[in-house]
């Protein structure tokens, strides 16, 4: 089940918590961060190829693209066979911000987005169904965690792909990590 917590951003204590998915959108959504469930259109098998994929989700996808300006999309799946999975996730657990929205579907699995925002951290649990785009220069970072398993459409304005600005600041060493068993 998705969620939402809610902090201060000077303290791991939780301020607010939320497990109703409506009640995440909407708060979400105050800040601008879109909180959508997607449904495919056909079964999606735990192997299926980019292009099965990609066919079970192109009405979101389209529909998506056509409201935010989004250009081009790829699938990626991360799991604990991926060699440099640790080296990644250490990358993606770097507060930065992009100049485009950063748009993620998942398909399959699990992941945590932290988003840095008016003096608060929000914490996102996405799980399978779950699509969230965050604005272009809001201030987050991710955590697969130590057991990464998901299965993810990335949405992009710049043909080139995932591109970070690093802001230097540790404040994710502060808050909890996405630990999976």
């Amino acid at each position: 089940m998705s969620y939402l917590t809610i902090y201060p951003e000077t303290s791991a204590t939780p301020k607010n918590e939320y497990s109703d998915f409506s009640e995440i959108q909407k708060a979400l959504a105050q800040h601008g961060v879109v909180f959508e469930r997607w449904k495919a259109t056909e079964q999606v098998s735990a192997e299926a190829t980019p292009e099965e994929v990609t066919r079970a989700y192109q009405a979101d996808i389209d529909r998506f693209k056509a409201e935010r300006g989004f250009m081009t999309h790829d699938v990626v799946s991360i799991h604990p066979g991926v060699e440099n999975h640790p080296e990644m996730r250490q990358k993606f657990l770097q507060e930065h911000t992009h100049s485009e929205d950063e748009a993620r579907f998942f398909v399959d699995g699990s992941g945590m987005f932290y988003i840095h925002h008016v003096g608060k951290i929000f914490k996102i649990l996405c799980e399978k169904g779950d699509f969230l785009n965050v604005p272009a220069g809001t201030k987050h970072w991710f955590d697969m965690g130590n057991k990464p398993f998901f299965k993810a459409i990335r949405l992009f304005n710049n043909p080139e792909g995932w591109i970070a600005s690093f802001t230097g600041d540790s404040i994710a060493d502060r808050f909890p990590k996405y630990e999976q068993s």
